[in-house]
């Protein structure tokens, strides 16, 4: 079944997402949750950015370009050369790239896919 996916509302749940991203480093949140919520919506938004631009790609396809993406960048973080970890000390590279290699983080982004294709699931009507 293809889908079709309205590029207005993918916008606001990319906002929406990274505004709840960035709240999620607040002091509030449970300790239990704090170091895994931030990549889980993080894989969330790249799922629903993949969907903005590619309205058309299966929900398990999006999934898959989201969670090779997430890896990509997470293994990118074992490179730790001066250029790259430049890029990274600013607040946007740091956001975008991350610092340091953790496994737990794939786990949160394959958890962020799979919440993304659920939501799809239950939300979008199939064509």
């Amino acid at each position: 079944m293809s889908i079709l996916r309205n590029r207005i509302h993918y916008l606001f749940l990319i906002i929406g997402t990274i505004g709840l991203g960035l709240a999620s480093r607040a002091g509030f949140i449970p300790q239990g949750i704090y170091p895994y919520l931030g990549d889980v919506l993080y894989a969330l938004m790249i799922y629903f950015l993949i969907g903005f631009l590619l309205r058309r790609v299966p929900s398990l396809t999006a999934a898959a370009l989201c969670v090779a993406i997430c890896y990509s960048i997470e293994l990118s973080q074992l490179y730790q050369a001066a250029w790259i970890n430049e890029i990274r000390s600013t607040r946007l590279g740091g956001l975008m790239l991350g610092f340091g290699f953790l496994w737990s983080d794939l786990v949160c982004y394959l958890t962020g896919a799979l919440i993304g294709v659920g939501l799809e699931y239950i939300f979008i009507k199939k064509a």
